[in-house]
């Protein structure tokens, strides 16, 4: 087995680059780590999390190997590993979880307390979040793998669908949990902000849990077609116009049941001011344009600090909301990390089935390890795409 390893370095905003790192060892610290393996990793995806810090809106320090979205082959286990062997294809949830304290046990994995000395939850390769070694690499440690990994059921199969299967370690079941805690079912009618890739997967969602119409909104009209290629109605913030005009317009009423936040901190207003940031915005359409007695899911990031903000009350994470609104109409808000673990093994089935295609919808775009930087670029640039890297060049794309 090689001991050679490379990842993607947060170099300071705007910079990246792919350099060699340390192989993983099975250890914690100064102790051994006889619950992990190590993992060949096989995919690893680029997200709009790690884009926030890449762009320096966050506290991130240069020098972070990035990457919390990891599916490999496991090449290593320690000791305790009981259910799992070398050869076993796995997808890894983004939060790691000890599956020992209250909050795992009953099901919060996304705020594990034993996992982060800094606060709950923790992720691989990510500001604030345990100091964990990300996964936008060759080689990467995963601890407590019995609880944390899901094993596919064939590792041939898996390949064939690796591009749908890659996205269950954040973006299909993050967008999945924004529409669930929105109250999504059968019937609903539903507001997607943002088309991005968790936009896109949210939109999927909806339509999986049985909505009647799914609107999506955004700036950006190559990820408004994308939206539309699987049935989406779709919305240009970039034109003037009042939110609740345009979605009379789709719906014939001027609210939707359920609305789902997928943009975040870097929220920026609408129509004739779409250049100018507002973090707030999104929130307050929410409550503007959602139902009484409605629900809102929040699966976009929001952060403690925001040093690259204009506004010196959201670099401290205050936000200007009309928070008396949603209270008036009786908003349930819904808030905080994915619990991959609750969702990602019936997403898989629905996925080796044929029940829904999330690759298509957001449009799943394989690079080289070291095409990773230029991945970044076309990111942020607005690309409707999903960026899926294959470290070792042993996906077809």
């Amino acid at each position: 087995m090689s001991s050679n390893n490379r990842g993607v370095v947060y170099k300071g905003p705007g910079e990246v680059a792919v350099e060699s790192i340390a192989y993983p060892e099975l250890a914690l610290g100064n102790r051994k780590c006889e619950h992990g393996v190590i993992l060949k990793v096989v995919t690893t995806n680029i997200c709009g999390s790690d884009q926030h810090m890449v762009r320096g809106r966050t506290t991130a320090p240069e020098g972070l190997v990035l990457g919390h979205e990891i599916t490999g082959i496991v090449v290593e286990c320690g000791r305790d590993v009981e259910f799992l062997s070398p050869g076993d294809m796995v997808s890894v949830p983004f939060n790691i979880a000890c599956g020992r304290c209250r909050n795992c046990k009953s099901g919060q994995t996304g705020i594990c307390l034993n996992v982060n000395p800094s606060r709950p939850g923790a992720a691989y390769g990510y500001v604030d979040m345990g100091g964990w070694v990300g996964g936008q690499t060759e080689y990467v440690m995963v601890p407590y793998a019995d609880f944390n990994l899901l094993k596919f059921p064939d590792a041939d199969q898996a390949m064939e669908k690796i591009k749908d299967l890659t996205l269950l370690s954040d973006i299909f079941p993050t967008g999945f949990h924004g529409c669930v805690t929105a109250g999504v079912g059968p019937g609903s009618t539903v507001y997607i902000a943002g088309a991005g890739p968790v936009g896109l997967a949210a939109a999927v969602s909806a339509q999986l849990l049985g909505a009647a119409c799914v609107i999506v909104g955004d700036m950006i009209e190559e990820r408004l077609a994308q939206a539309r290629s699987f049935g989406c109605e779709t919305i240009d913030l970039t034109e003037d116009g009042d939110m609740a005009d345009k979605i009379e317009v789709i719906l014939g009423e001027r609210e939707v049941d359920a609305f789902v936040d997928c943009v975040g901190f870097e929220a920026h207003a609408c129509g004739c001011n779409h250049g100018q940031e507002a973090p707030a915005a999104v929130l307050n359409s929410a409550m503007s344009v959602t139902r009484a007695g409605g629900q809102i899911g929040i699966p976009g990031l929001y952060v403690t600090e925001d040093p690259g903000s204009a506004d010196a009350a959201a670099q401290q994470g205050s936000l200007s909301m009309r928070f008396g609104l949603g209270w008036a109409k009786s908003h349930s808000f819904h808030t905080g990390q994915c619990p991959v673990m609750k969702y990602h093994r019936p997403l898989m089935q629905a996925i080796l089935f044929g029940k829904v295609n999330i690759a298509d919808a957001v449009n799943v775009q394989m690079i080289s390890l070291d095409e990773a930087p230029q991945g970044y670029a076309d990111f942020d640039g607005g690309a409707a795409k999903k960026f899926v890297m294959d470290p070792h060049g042993s996906v077809a794309a």
